[in-house]
């Protein structure tokens, strides 16, 4: 006689937010293929937060973790040290990473802040200028979460129109702090006019989900290839360690995408990855990449742009290959 545990099963979902997909694409993943036949398109994130984070002097009484210094000074005092780890990304990191961009020819996807794309215009300028695309990482740098759902939606309206008016253009991509809030994607939707969100780092390719009776793109993030790991516990310690390991990523998600090809991410932060040392590792990475050939180094938009006016074929290729 077998045990009837169906009683220990909780419920697929309850309360409001996104619903959780544990399955996904599945055993033998999506069919997809990338322009000219790339094995794995590349989205590198410069995500610009300079002067967006919780400060005394922005007037929240409270200092964020910008982390790079060991000593967390007492809420009730003013940070100075960690206000200037996140004013470097503004004055110098997010130009060093300009000038190897440049050098390079690669287009990516600033991933910023509204109120640090306000302080700092010349880098909306730059964004539009060089051909990057402006993406929204939220108003501020943060915790939508603890937001009302009327101030969260007042908040996404004011990136769009600070992000137009600095960048050239309204964004269609939009990333949140962590992971946003239950009616983050929900208010993206009914904002109308985001293209996709990155608040989720559940694959290794974009996903549709249903938000109310509408199909929205999700383009996965990344916490894995990412410079915070140059700051937080079991991280990279030197340069090297951040060139390796995303090499190593790249590298075997080209050899799985001699069949299914795959979508890698590169998150950076301007206030992080600008600094020298850090750049240079970035830099070879990039060049690596470049020489592969079969790497296509994209923006998020042009990524989500792709996959979503080839997606039916996609599913169709996928389908046919099944029933063979």
């Amino acid at each position: 006689m077998t045990f009837d545990y169906s009683a220990y099963i909780p419920p697929a979902h309850v309360g409001p937010g996104p619903r959780r997909d544990f399955v996904g694409y599945g055993r033998k993943g999506l069919k997809i293929t990338w322009p000219d036949g790339k094995k794995v398109a590349l989205a590198l994130v410069v995500n610009f937060e300079t002067g967006a984070e919780s400060s005394w002097a922005n007037g929240d009484r409270r200092n964020d973790r910008i982390f790079e210094f060991p000593y967390d000074l007492e809420p009730q005092h003013r940070d100075l040290a960690t206000e200037a780890v996140s004013e470097y990304g503004g004055r110098a990191g997010v130009w060093r990473i300009q000038r190897m961009l440049d050098a390079l020819g690669v287009k990516c996807t600033f991933s910023s802040c509204a109120l640090a794309l306000y302080r700092n215009p010349e880098v909306g300028a730059y964004i539009r200028e060089a051909g990057h695309e402006g993406a929204s990482h939220g108003f501020r740098w943060e915790e939508v979460w603890k937001m009302s759902r009327p101030e969260e939606m007042a908040r996404i309206r004011a990136a769009v129109e600070i992000i137009r008016e600095t960048c050239g253009e309204r964004p269609i991509g939009w990333q949140t702090r962590h992971s946003g809030s239950v009616n983050t994607r929900e208010l993206l939707v009914e904002e109308g006019g985001f293209l996709y969100d990155c608040d989720s780092t559940a694959d290794d390719l974009p996903f549709y989900v249903d938000v109310n009776g509408t199909d929205h793109l999700v383009l996965p993030y990344s916490s894995t290839y990412n410079d915070h790991r140059f700051i937080i516990g079991q991280g990279y310690s030197k340069p090297q360690d951040f060139f390796d390991y995303c090499r190593e990523g790249i590298d075997y998600l080209r050899m799985e995408g001699a069949t299914r090809p795959k979508m890698m991410t590169i998150g950076i932060h301007a206030h992080w990855m600008g600094q020298a040392a850090r750049t240079a590792a970035l830099h070879r990475f990039l060049e690596y990449c470049l020489d592969c050939g079969d790497v296509w180094i994209a923006r998020r938009r042009d990524i989500a742009e792709w996959f979503d006016a080839n997606h039916a074929s996609f599913v169709a290729a996928t389908r046919d290959e099944h029933a063979a």
